[in-house]
């Protein structure tokens, strides 16, 4: 049974008694073992944690920008597709979470984290790269991507899609399920398991403490893993 009753009260709990680690190794208890983002999505600045709802952001490579309604998708004749649209959909507590083209240009900027941080929203994750790091930096706004990179995805790349069923790497994420990162990387939790992942995961940091403890108060590592089962 959750120990919480709201979104803000589970994400306050998490921030101040978990981290990627233990949620991680809960999932893979559970028999969840692909969740985590491939590694080379990492914050902008090493304290900087994301917390929140995964809004799903479905992006695509284009070639030349249609400046006509001559794409059988209306999307493509916009510019940037329908990413204006997916960034003013999200809601409070949602992560901007962009994936499917290719990572040779940014997905996120400085006025989208404006944006974005004026509606309330948690942060944004990018299958690839930003831009304006300064710009994001000094708005404090969690940023998680493959790194830093300029080129614009203006006359390269469009949003197609968003609120909708996305994969990166092996983990597959559905729009609602909770996106946790921070310096040792970005997880997945599915909403159908988040109470049970989030309940074992505190125990869990509780037994760590005990162990750690234990630990500093000489006890081997191999009768600590005996008694407690924890490591």
């Amino acid at each position: 049974m959750a120990t919480w009753q709201s979104d803000d009260e589970l994400f306050a709990m998490t921030r101040q008694h978990l981290f990627t680690a233990v949620v991680g190794d809960v999932m893979d208890k559970l028999g969840l073992l692909h969740q985590f983002l491939p590694p080379q999505i990492r914050p902008i600045r090493d304290d900087m944690i994301v917390l929140g709802r995964a809004m799903t952001v479905l992006e695509a490579d284009v070639y030349e920008e249609q400046s006509s309604g001559s794409a059988a998708n209306p999307a493509m004749s916009k510019p940037f597709g329908l990413m204006l649209e997916a960034l003013d959909d999200l809601k409070r507590n949602e992560v901007y979470l962009c994936t499917g083209g290719s990572p040779v240009y940014s997905t996120w900027g400085e006025l989208m984290s404006t944006r974005a941080q004026y509606l309330g929203a948690a942060g944004a994750v990018l299958d690839g790269y930003l831009r304006d790091t300064n710009g994001i930096l000094k708005l404090n706004f969690p940023a998680f991507a493959y790194g830093s990179y300029a080129q614009d995805q203006g006359p390269r790349g469009k949003v197609i899609d968003f609120r909708t069923p996305l994969q990166i790497g092996q983990v597959r994420i559905k729009p609602g399920d909770i996106v946790f990162g921070d310096i040792d990387g970005v997880c997945i939790i599915p909403q159908d398991a988040e109470e049970d992942v989030f309940n074992k995961a505190l125990e869990k940091a509780r037994g760590e403490k005990t162990v750690q403890k234990a630990i500093q108060e000489g006890m081997s590592t191999v009768e600590a893993f005996k008694k407690y089962g924890i490591m």
